[in-house]
Parts: C-alpha cells; sequence; structure tokens
C-alpha cells in the first residue's frame, strides 16, 4: 500500500511539474531562435515553416500572428538600452537608425499584446509620418507627459513593450543579422 501511494504521489507532482514547465514554456518569448541586438529581439524565423515549436506554442496561446517570412519582420523591446525594463511612469527616447526597409512601424503594447493607446489615441508612428533629421534618424518621444516633436502617449502605471516592424526589409529568416548600432536606442529620461 505504501508503494502505491508514493507511485502515485510521484506521478502527480511529475505531471504537475511537466505541465507548469510547459505553460511556461509557452508563455515565454525567449525561444530557442531568438535574435537579440541591444534591448531588440526578433524571432526571425517564427512566420515561416521553420518556426520552432515553443514559437508555435507561444503564438497558439496569446494569438500573436507573425509576419510572413516574406513581409518582413518584428522587433520586440521590453527594456532600454541599459537593460532596465520599460515603465510606463518614465519618459523614453526612441530614436536613431532603422535597418533599411521600404516602411516601419513604432507601437506601445502592454505584455499581453494590447495596444497601449493614451487618451489621445495615437498608437504608434510609420516611417511615412514620422520626422526626421537631416541624416535620415528620427526620435520619438515615448512618455505619459506631452513631449515635443514625435510623442507617443504611453497611459500604462506599469511595464509596456516597443514594437518596430520592419517591411520589405533587407532581413530575412534565411539571412538575419543584427547590430545594435543599426536599431534604434532607447534611452531613459525621468521617472514619476
Amino acid at each position: 500500500m505504501r508503494f502505491v501511494l508514493a507511485l502515485l504521489a510521484t506521478l502527480l507532482v511529475g505531471t504537475a511539474l511537466g505541465l507548469a514547465a510547459t505553460r511556461w514554456t509557452a508563455s515565454n518569448r525567449q525561444g530557442f531562435s531568438a535574435e537579440q541586438a541591444g534591448p531588440w529581439i526578433a524571432w526571425p524565423k517564427a512566420g515561416t515553416s521553420e518556426a520552432e515549436p515553443y514559437a508555435r506554442a507561444f503564438q497558439a496561446r496569446t494569438g500573436y500572428v507573425p509576419l510572413g517570412g516574406g513581409d518582413g519582420v518584428a522587433l520586440f523591446a521590453l527594456s532600454d538600452s541599459d537593460g532596465r525594463p520599460l515603465e510606463g511612469n518614465c519618459a523614453y527616447d526612441v530614436g536613431g537608425a532603422v535597418p533599411a526597409a521600404r516602411f516601419w512601424t513604432l507601437e506601445a503594447f502592454s505584455p499581453r499584446g494590447r495596444p497601449v493607446a493614451g487618451p489621445l489615441g495615437r498608437l504608434g508612428f510609420t516611417s511615412a509620418e514620422v520626422m526626421h533629421d537631416a541624416a535620415g534618424h528620427f526620435m520619438v518621444a515615448v512618455s505619459p507627459q506631452v513631449r515635443p516633436g514625435n510623442w507617443l502617449q504611453v497611459a500604462t502605471p506599469g511595464r509596456f513593450v516597443l514594437v518596430l516592424r520592419l517591411y520589405e526589409t533587407v532581413l530575412s529568416a534565411s539571412a538575419f543579422s543584427l547590430e545594435a548600432d543599426a536599431l534604434p536606442a532607447i534611452t531613459r529620461g525621468a521617472c514619476r
């Protein structure tokens, strides 16, 4: 009888640990095919037939639909360039260079993937509407308070994620290589 109880307890604990590990793996954005450059993380194979099982599980669990391999690539920033998490009560300057792409967008989302729009309703910027300097670089101010220039209001007290989508870019799932200098820097300013 003692052996049967020990066997049942072992099976229950093993099943619980297995289910917890599976849930964590399917919830974790980091997969084996993740590429990181500075604060930006991308999964270039997520929208292809070569997507790893963990990326597919994440997509199924969250409903995230990645860009197709030939359409472009999405880059996610969960932290600033110094590695601190992006917080809704802080101001950030996002800017610099962007890899060659026909079109790009920059948007803010909650960690669960919902758009973080302020009372003004702006969800993000596109390469067609953002103001650039003489060298072709841009600067977007991301903060809860009004800022001059390209301003993206983030109306969340907690953490958020910046998503940079590059459409028709030279980057592809088979030839994906990024350097942090080729991507926008995320500089943290004052926090309330």
